[in-house]
């Protein structure tokens, strides 16, 4: 049976599911190359802007970050930003920017979740379909008539793979790149807070040392740069 004799013997439900099947593996490749670790974080942004944070240069880490524009880099920047107003202000700005930043790393995953769970069901009502084609046949041209009865019993059949073949799919990798988001969001967080609290670490080294006295460094300030 040809690829396209199996299309139509599955039903018009063949639609769906076949349209159900692309989404899948469209949301797969996107997901695999957008949710790569070095592009979320790279190393080399990393490294950069937190040297310059732990340096006490504020303004220069966040002109870095407006360079490379990305979720990493717009964590940092929005507690850079909010510095000058004291450690548990930025630290706030840092995790409700982390918040809505992460939410893109999400993306797509509903849909996916949406799919596992409709695919089965849509096979399910193409069996229940095929059944009542069957049954139909039997009312009409006895049960002996075999040729008339496989049509109904294709569909049935073919529907219920046909959905099972797209939900496995689908939910296999909703696990993983739900695990694999939970991943980053952790990792994000970390980089980001040890960005901002090494700014701040190195405001109160310099304060110490010139002996001025605690004060919330500032971005525009000395302590800053």
């Amino acid at each position: 049976m040809s690829i396209l004799e199996f299309f139509k013997a599955g039903g018009p439900l063949m639609w769906p599911l076949s349209f159900f099947s692309l989404l899948t593996l469209a949301i797969i490749i996107e997901r695999l190359v957008n949710l790569r670790s070095s592009r979320i974080l790279d190393p080399k942004v990393v490294e950069r802007v937190t040297a310059l944070a732990e340096g006490g240069q504020g303004s220069r880490a966040r002109e870095v970050c407006k360079e490379h524009p990305g979720i990493f880099t717009n964590i940092v920047d929005a507690g850079l930003e909010l510095a000058d107003q004291g450690e548990l202000v930025a630290k706030d700005a840092v995790e409700d920017a982390g918040r809505r930043e992460t939410n893109r790393l999400g993306r797509y995953l509903g849909a996916l979740g949406t799919i596992a769970a409709v695919a089965p069901l849509m096979g399910l009502l193409g069996t229940v379909t095929g059944m009542i084609e069957v049954f139909d046949t039997i009312a009409k041209a006895g049960a002996g008539q075999a040729a008339e009865l496989s049509g109904g019993i294709s569909q049935a059949l073919i529907t219920t793979a046909t959905g099972l073949v797209v939900a496995i799919p689908a939910l296999i990798a909703h696990s993983i790149f739900s695990g694999k988001v939970s991943g980053l969001v952790t990792d994000l967080e970390n980089a980001a807070l040890r960005a901002v609290h090494g700014f701040y670490r190195a405001a109160r080294t310099r304060e110490d040392a010139t002996l001025t006295g605690a004060r919330t460094p500032s971005l525009a300030g000395g302590a800053a740069e």
